[in-house]
């Protein structure tokens, strides 16, 4: 059976008694158009089941139609960056542009593709990939800020994990924790330089010990259970842990139940990073809802916008991190 002719533009001109130019004025919004104009047009490719071709109208205007997101290396496997993906895919194609996975290029010379624009998630200090993922000369988004001397985004979305800090230690302090051991990834990331800050300035303003654990921001199993250990081997005893990296919480709850020790009993233990499946383990863990998902729908707007020229460059947006509160942390 053969396929129904597709609908041109010249068929809606034709029918509408309209020159192409202003079917394409029409339907874009551009032109000095009357308003009866504008509108009889639409109503005419609305009855002809016209829909404009995106191959047309990106090359009509320069553009490849798509965008990249960039996560840091091997973080793909951290339910967060899988949510923040999904998110910027949805926002992407609701703006008509398709969003592709970039990869770490290693020592590759060569751009695997072009792009209209770049999201790169939680910039790390020292990637050689950000220099050049902006020598690319299209609008950048990034999900936290950028670290890098000099370097200025077009767009930023940032949450304020100082406060969200702030909020997780005043509700432990309130359960009766007074020793609390902070397991953070090392400050090469405005998100642990934020996490750590805030960490800091509360034990300062309670005038409470700074147990500050740095592990790498893409952590074994093995180095998140070492620094366990020594956490636990602390004296005067640890009565709270707050586990930073997404997924780490569960190791924590491991070893913390091989010493024998019961939570929230004998200790209160908590992760900065929430993710479905710390609401559905024996001990519900308490957890910071960084909203992933609205993360990466904010940033591919933004760069949608950014490239359609609705707003300029250097706008900042801010998230709200919201506490959790479970069974882990409650007496």
């Amino acid at each position: 059976m053969a396929a129904p002719n597709r609908v041109t533009i010249r068929d809606v001109a034709r029918a509408a008694s309209v020159s192409t130019t202003t079917v394409s004025d029409a339907i874009n919004g551009r032109g000095r158009l009357p308003e009866s104009t504008r509108a009889r047009v639409i109503e005419v490719a609305a009855t002809l089941g016209y829909a404009a071709s995106p191959l047309a109208q990106n090359l009509r205007r320069g553009r490849t139609g798509a965008v990249a997101l960039y996560f840091p290396h091997n973080t793909l496997s951290m339910k967060y960056y899988i949510d923040l993906a999904i998110g910027a895919a949805e926002e992407a194609l609701a703006h008509n542009l398709a969003l592709v996975l970039l990869p770490a290029l290693g020592t590759s010379t060569v751009f695997p593709v072009q792009v209209d624009g770049v999201v790169v998630s939680d910039p790390m200090l020292g990637d050689p990939m950000l220099a050049r993922v902006r020598r690319l000369g299209v609008p950048v988004v990034t999900c936290e800020a950028d670290l890098t001397p000099g370097a200025a985004s077009d767009g930023v979305i940032e949450s304020d994990h100082r406060t969200a800090m702030g909020e997780l230690l005043d509700h432990l302090f309130a359960e009766g924790a007074r020793r609390v051991a902070l397991v953070c990834t090392a400050d090469n990331t405005a998100f642990a330089q934020q996490i750590r800050q805030g960490y800091r300035d509360w034990m300062h303003k309670t005038q409470a010990p700074q147990l500050l654990w740095s592990i790498p921001f893409v952590s074994t199993q093995s180095e998140i259970t070492a620094a366990l250990h020594e956490i636990l081997a602390v004296r005067p005893s640890v009565d709270a842990i707050i586990s930073v990296p997404d997924g780490s919480v569960t190791t924590a709850l491991q070893v913390v139940s091989a010493a024998g020790l019961r939570v929230p009993e004998d200790i209160l233990l908590a992760s900065y990073v929430d993710s479905p499946e710390l609401s559905g383990l024996p001990t519900p863990v308490t957890a910071v809802d960084l909203s992933a998902r609205t993360m990466g729908r904010r940033a591919s707007e933004l760069l949608a916008n950014l490239i359609a020229g609705r707003v300029q460059a250097g706008s900042r947006q801010r998230l709200t991190a919201r506490l959790v509160i479970r069974a882990s942390t409650r007496r």
